[in-house]
């Protein structure tokens, strides 16, 4: 175990007392050394080292962003999940940024509040409880980092009489250092229902030079922000469980989460009050210095700007690295956030365009050997954020104009609060994230109408939109939860659970365990009932990792189900959703499972056929691309990869040929089940998002070496894959690849058919090329040819019809500015016309401004069954402050709508083409208001 040597004011010969056999050695002091400190203490305490989880949670929609250490273990906790041990320690990627759990507005401003975090955790599943945790947190502190332990003090929640007196009575603290407290600070929940219990939290003691209270009685009890405690760890101690009606019961198995914060101990244990001057943060401030040049006074001088960046960068790097792309909802729209934020703060302290990439370098320096996903993601995550602030750039300036703009007309009529629905424009039509505008509108005296903003969202109500809420999900898993504990009371199902196999015989001979109508257990079910059947074994797939479940019949002596959907609620419990085609059905009924073969088959073909994509893509496009989300179903593969730009006709040629090819290769499939950390090391692909054990399942096809992370002129494909597969490439028959495109911002999607369905795909292919060679009266290999001599051809009719078109509108124009009218001294012509598009209106707009020479022109048309409006004035009336774009905005709202623009030209749209004579004719008094 690493402890520490010489604890100040006597600590080590008080830990020495307390804990006889601890060796006393040296003390961590570097971010790496505390975080190794940690997981090497808990594992010499029989705790399992588990690897962070994904910062997308799998296979949880109640949270966006993984924002603490127990979300990988929460099924466990509920009972849903088992695991090969009891114990588990970790170091967890965490995010904060939406939802209760958001800091962002505090992030810069604040010493230690930041999106990405790292949450050191040791855990219990149904072996030690408050005793042992209380100990072990204890002994951490105090032997393994050397805190002085009259620097630190504890909370208990107000009851718990157990836990305040194992740290007064067995670790012999003073009971005025440990405080009693309330619900707000000292029990925890889950959700409403579910798993709770109450907590013990440690806080270390800044000293009184830290107050910021200046209470004569300062201490951790009164809660009131004061800088001078700081929470450094929370012991939550799960021993209830809480239904709907807020009746808690004892839990048969209760559990331990903890919970520190790594940029917390290492604030400490490196006594530095703000995290920013940790080691964990300053290689990357030193990095931001180091681009702009500053001093460390101007250093100082930018001190938000800094450490907004410094923590951005962080949060960008590892998103990007655990598969997400910027995009307008979800965890995308986090990653743009943290980007774009990062970006603007970046410009006020001195950087002109793009240099995130540089300051996560420095990221990847400080943290990549502990999380190698960034290493292997440095050039993706180069490209991302770069690609975002390049975006971000093209729009800002005007976002930024349309924002001072709004704010002036705020100021005018007297007010502080920027409308919600200005706010939502900004982000919608120029990119421009609420809590950016937040930020603008912060730092010169105004608020933002949050609500407003949320209403005029409509479909985008919330970040985490389309999530379903943790009572929702823990009352669905509990339904199940329940069903597999009356089953295994009856004695029909055993403690493991149902047998799943989908990776043998497609029918098995099984027995009918249950039958589930709604929810509940029903002992029989008849012909045309829709039921979901939980069988002893079962061969069906369940739908994982993008392939699809099975389907197939569950038949039995006097009645056949139809299985169109298979699921797994919980690990143990695995249900059938089937259609009863005659005769009943009666729990337990002696079966046959059967999976629809042909269909399996199907998916197999395409489920393999990916992984040679996969290998093909790398192959040909670069070791960078990356799987960012599939679908393997009976009919097609989806693939999804991440990829600046097109792909080209000939790289696509090529990809496809390289598939073919090693289906031709009649490559065998091989499959072992190897230790997680042995596969990775040797080279094997896993995938982002997805929930690995310590022994996981992988797939090999291809010539491949000892160490298949290099590349060499063979193919090679070695995956974590727990889907079903052909047994050789060459069942795969044949691989086409159907269309290519883009998916999202840097993610590039390709659909591709395969035996069968590629074959039928191919011919029907080539009979269009039949017919159109025969209606062209061309062979098919000069078909191209003579499509593109027709595309010219085309062309050229075009261009003439422009010119003769626009040669008609110059004629039109001649006799219209006859009709323009005198205001005040100035030509005003406001006139309807009948244009084909809005091009047209603003060619025939610039010809009519041209040929009145001084004046002002205001044309209407209805486009599209709606009213459009161009104002057009000349340069000498601009300079006498005729404005273009005030006059569309006085115009538009008679048309039901809204617009703007340049002083010398702008434009609008309406809903109400009735009312555009009215506008028109307005225009005269309108622009007599201006001269």
């Amino acid at each position: 175990m690493i402890v520490c040597s010489a604890l100040p004011n006597g600590g080590a010969d008080f830990v020495q007392a307390q804990f006889p056999m601890t060796v006393v050695m040296m003390r961590p002091t570097t971010s790496e050394q505390i975080r190794e400190a940690f997981l090497d203490y808990f594992e010499e305490h029989r705790h399992q080292r588990v690897a962070s989880s994904s910062l997308i949670p799998y296979n949880d929609d109640t949270i966006l962003l993984t924002n603490a250490g127990m979300v990988q273990f929460k099924d466990v906790f509920l009972g849903l999940e088992t695991r090969p041990f009891s114990r588990a320690t970790t170091s967890q990627k965490c995010m904060r940024v939406s939802g209760k759990h958001n800091d962002l507005e505090n992030v810069g401003p604040s010493p230690r509040h930041h999106t990405f975090f790292e949450m050191l955790g040791n855990f219990s599943f149904g072996d030690y409880f408050k005793k042992d945790a209380i100990h072990f947190a204890y002994e951490f502190l105090t032997v393994a980092v050397g805190l002085a332990p009259e620097r630190l003090c504890y909370t208990v929640y107000r009851d718990d009489d157990f836990a305040f007196d194992v740290w007064t009575k067995e670790l012999g603290i003073a009971a005025e250092r440990v405080y009693r407290m309330g619900d707000k600070t000292n029990f925890w929940s889950m959700g409403d229902v579910g798993p709770c219990g109450p907590t013990s939290e440690v806080h270390y003691d800044w000293g009184e030079a830290a107050c910021t209270c200046g209470r004569p009685d300062c201490s951790v009890f009164l809660d009131n922000g004061c800088e001078r405690w700081l929470e450094i760890w929370n012991l939550v101690f799960m021993q209830y469980n809480q239904d709907a009606n807020g009746v808690r019961t004892l839990l048969p198995k209760p559990g331990i989460d903890t919970g520190m914060g790594l940029e917390r101990i290492v604030s400490v244990v490196q006594n530095k009050p703000v995290n920013y001057d940790t080691d964990l943060f300053t290689p990357i401030l030193d990095r931001v210095q180091g681009l702009l040049g500053h001093t460390a006074v101007q250093r100082q001088q930018h001190q938000t700007g800094y450490r907004v960046i410094a923590d951005h960068a962080r949060a960008a790097a590892f998103l990007v690295a655990d598969g997400v792309r910027p995009g307008p909802a979800g965890a995308g729209y986090v990653l743009r956030l943290v980007i774009r934020r990062a970006h603007r703060y970046g410009r006020k302290i001195g950087f002109s365009g793009p240099f995130l990439a540089q300051v996560c370098e420095a990221v990847i320096a400080k943290m990549g050997d502990v999380y190698p996903e960034l290493v292997d993601r440095r050039s993706l995550i180069a490209r991302t954020v770069t690609l975002e602030e390049e975006q971000f750039i093209a729009t800002l300036d005007r976002g930024q104009g349309e924002l001072d703009r709004a704010l002036e007309e705020v100021a005018a009529s007297g007010g502080i609060v920027l409308p919600g629905a200005v706010a939502f424009d900004l982000k919608s039509t120029h990119g421009m994230p609420l809590e950016v505008t937040h930020d603008i509108c912060l730092e010169r005296g105004f608020t933002v109408d949050d609500q407003g903003f949320h209403a005029a969202e409509a479909a985008h109500k919330r970040l985490s939109q389309g999530k379903i809420s943790e009572a929702v999900y823990a009352a669905g898993a509990e339904q199940y939860a329940a069903v597999l504990a009356k089953l295994q009371q009856r004695g029909t199902l055993p403690e493991k659970g149902v047998d799943y196999d989908p990776y043998g015989e497609l029918a098995v001979a099984t027995q009918l365990l249950g039958i589930l109508r709604n929810g509940e257990l029903v002992e029989s079910a008849g012909a045309g009932e829709t039921v979901e059947l939980i069988l002893a074994e079962t061969p069906f797939y369940v739908s994982s990792g993008g392939q699809v479940s099975d389907a197939g019949q569950v038949r039995a002596a006097g009645w056949t189900a139809r299985v169109s959907e298979v699921a797994r609620p919980i690990s143990a419990l695995v249900i059938h959703r089937a259609t009863l085609a005659g005769g009943a059905a009666h729990a337990g009924d002696s079966v046959e499972a059967a999976v629809d073969a042909e269909r399996r088959w199907s998916i197999m073909r395409n489920h393999t056929a990916t992984h040679l994509l996969h290998e093909a893509l790398r192959t040909h496009l670069g070791r960078e691309v990356h799987q960012a989300g599939s679908l393997v179903a009976p009919d097609r593969l989806r693939f999804d990869f991440t990829y600046e730009g097109a792909v080209t006709p000939e790289q696509l040629e090529h990809i496809a040929g390289t598939v073919n090819q090693a289906i031709l290769a009649s490559y065998p499939l091989r499959i072992e089940q190897k230790p997680l950390k042995q596969a990775l090391a040797e080279g094997a692909t896993a995938l982002f998002g997805e929930k690995y054990g310590d022994v996981v399942r992988t797939v090999t096809l291809g010539d491949c070496g000892a160490d298949v992370s290099v590349p060499g002129d063979h193919f090679c494909s070695y995956e974590l894959c727990g889907g079903t597969h052909v047994q050789n490439t060459a069942q795969i028959g044949s691989f086409l690849i159907a269309s290519e495109g883009s998916a999202a911002a840097g993610v590039r999607r390709i659909e591709a058919l395969t035996g069968e369905a590629a074959e039928t795909h191919a011919r029907e292919r080539l009979a269009i090329v039949h017919r159109l060679s025969l209606s062209l009266h061309v062979p098919p290999d000069a078909l191209e040819g003579k499509v593109q001599e027709l595309k010219e051809q085309i062309a050229d009719m075009g261009r003439e019809l422009a010119r003769l078109r626009q040669q008609a509108m110059s004629r039109q124009a001649e006799s219209m500015t006859n009709a323009a009218q005198d205001v005040k001294g100035v030509k005003l012509l406001a006139t309807r016309v009948e244009v084909p598009d809005i091009n047209a209106m603003r060619l025939m707009t610039d010809d009519l401004r041209n040929k009145l020479g001084a004046g002002v022109v205001v044309l209407g048309a209805v486009l599209n069954d709606k009213p459009t409006l161009i104002v057009a004035v000349t340069a000498d009336l601009v300079q006498r402050g005729v404005s273009a774009d005030r006059l569309v905005r006085s115009l538009s709202p008679l048309i039901g709508g809204g617009g703007g623009g340049r002083p010398d030209m702008a434009q609008a749209g309406g809903k109400d083409s009735s009312q555009l004579e009215a506008a028109l004719a307005a225009a005269h008094a309108a622009l007599a208001g201006m001269i």
